[in-house]
Parts: C-alpha cells; sequence; structure tokens
C-alpha cells in the first residue's frame, strides 16, 4: 500500500526526467536560505531534479489528509509551499498536534531508518504543495551527493534540538510562557523588531492542542497578548518581537 496514492486531495503529477516542475522554480532560493525558523532548511531542489523518474509533486486542498498514522512508511516529503500539521491520536482517541512544519521542511524521514509504518498524520493546513521522494531514490540521494547529506542531516539534527526544546518548554514553562514562545516561532519573528505575519490564523483549539493546555485559556492569553500590543490581527494576524518579554516574566 502506497502512503501517498492512498492519500485524499488532487493527483499527483509525474515528472520524467531531470526537469523540475515549473512551479517549483517560481520559489527564490534566497527566500530559502533566509528564511527564519528554529530549523535549518536548505535547497533540495537541484539534487531532487537529478531523479530520473519516481519523484512527484501534489497540490493538497485545505485540511486534506497527505497519510495516515499506521500507514505504510515508504517516502520522505518536502514542502514546496503551504504548511503541513503532524498530529498523533493514542490508542484511547486523545489527539495531539506535536508540530506544524512551513515550506523548506522535511517529515517523513522515519522510513530511512527503518520505521515500517507512519507514527503520524500529516494534514495540510492550508493549500500546499508537497514533493514526495521515494525511500529507495533518498537512500541514493544521501550515498551519492554528500552536499545533499549534509544539507538533509543538519535539518534533521535542527529539527531534533527543536522537540527537545519544545520538551523543555511543556515541562518547565507555564502555558501562557509556551503560547507566546509557539507564536514567535510560528511567525519566524526576526531580530529587526518588525511585527510579521502568521500566514495562516490557526483556531484556538489547535493552538491548545500544541502547548498542551485547553481552549478557553489560549482565548484569554490572546485577548491578553492583543491588549498589550504584542499581536493584531490588522489584515491577519501579526506577531510583535514585544512578545519576547513574555518569556523573561
Amino acid at each position: 500500500m502506497n502512503r501517498h496514492a492512498t492519500a485524499a486531495g488532487p493527483q499527483g503529477h509525474s515528472l520524467p526526467g531531470a526537469r523540475l516542475d515549473p512551479r517549483e522554480d517560481d520559489i527564490n532560493p534566497i527566500e530559502l536560505r533566509q528564511f527564519r525558523e528554529s530549523t535549518i532548511v536548505f535547497d533540495p531542489r537541484p539534487f531532487l531534479a537529478k531523479l530520473p523518474l519516481g519523484r512527484s509533486t501534489r497540490d493538497y486542498a485545505r485540511d486534506t489528509v497527505i497519510f495516515s498514522q499506521g500507514a505504510i512508511a515508504d517516502a520522505v516529503f518536502w514542502i514546496l509551499r503551504g504548511e503541513v500539521k503532524l498530529t498523533v491520536v493514542s490508542p484511547e482517541g486523545k489527539e495531539a498536534v506535536i508540530a506544524i512544519l512551513s515550506h523548506g521542511n522535511f517529515f517523513g524521514e522515519g522510513c530511512l531508518a527503518g520505521q515500517p509504518l507512519c507514527p503520524e498524520t500529516a494534514i495540510a493546513v492550508h493549500p500546499s504543495s508537497v514533493i514526495r521522494v521515494p525511500r529507495e531514490a533518498m537512500t541514493g540521494l544521501l550515498h551519492h551527493e554528500p552536499a545533499f547529506a549534509e544539507g538533509f542531516i543538519a535539518h534533521l539534527l535542527s529539527r531534533h534540538v527543536r522537540l527537545e526544546q519544545d520538551l523543555l518548554d511543556q515541562l518547565f514553562h507555564t502555558s501562557e510562557k509556551r503560547l507566546a514562545r509557539l507564536l514567535l516561532l510560528m511567525a519566524r519573528n526576526g531580530e529587526n523588531g518588525e511585527a510579521l505575519p502568521v500566514v495562516e490564523k490557526l483556531s484556538h483549539e489547535t493552538l491548545a492542542e500544541m502547548i498542551g493546555t485547553t481552549r478557553s485559556r489560549v482565548t484569554f492569553f490572546m485577548n491578553r497578548f492583543r491588549k498589550l500590543g504584542f499581536i493584531d490581527y490588522n489584515g491577519g494576524m501579526h506577531v510583535h518581537s514585544s512578545l519576547r518579554v513574555v518569556l523573561h516574566e
């Protein structure tokens, strides 16, 4: 069973030869290098273009499942455009959001370590384009392209550091500080102090799942942040760097 083929949503487009899909050429590599995020991102498209067969690009509508928890893990994915939410459901039916990944991020890499099944469900947060690379093709790139392997490993290590930080955040910080940190990370708020938009406004319920608290608490804190001028909703939610003061209270 191919987990990508069974996912709902528009049909993908196979890309024979070494030519990149025209939609992929529209993204400026400089934008990827300057993408301010807690994980290291690099542009794998020059390497993916060398794959003669197997690689495919697929568009997903908002809230469309890319693959489901328990499906066969046989490919690695790279977000070309949009955002992807990773969720896990416990045997008791309790759901948790473990990550929201933006363009330039890989996911599904567990198959490279022998993971037979997908441990989480991947869902497009809003309209997204995702590149699927079969496990065998990804393994070949890692073996034969040292520059690709270096960038990919750096990306995974930085993701590991981020996960450790998230765990410490859950263990030692209040829910208000966890929410502030999450909003700053989502907005990639830079050092120059400008307010950057959170492209897709997530529901308070989703934010609550991500930081381990209740929806009502998130609503309370969001209202407080707005009154203090840390966030605003002028043409979409914007997060100001002044929100960092909450982290030091």
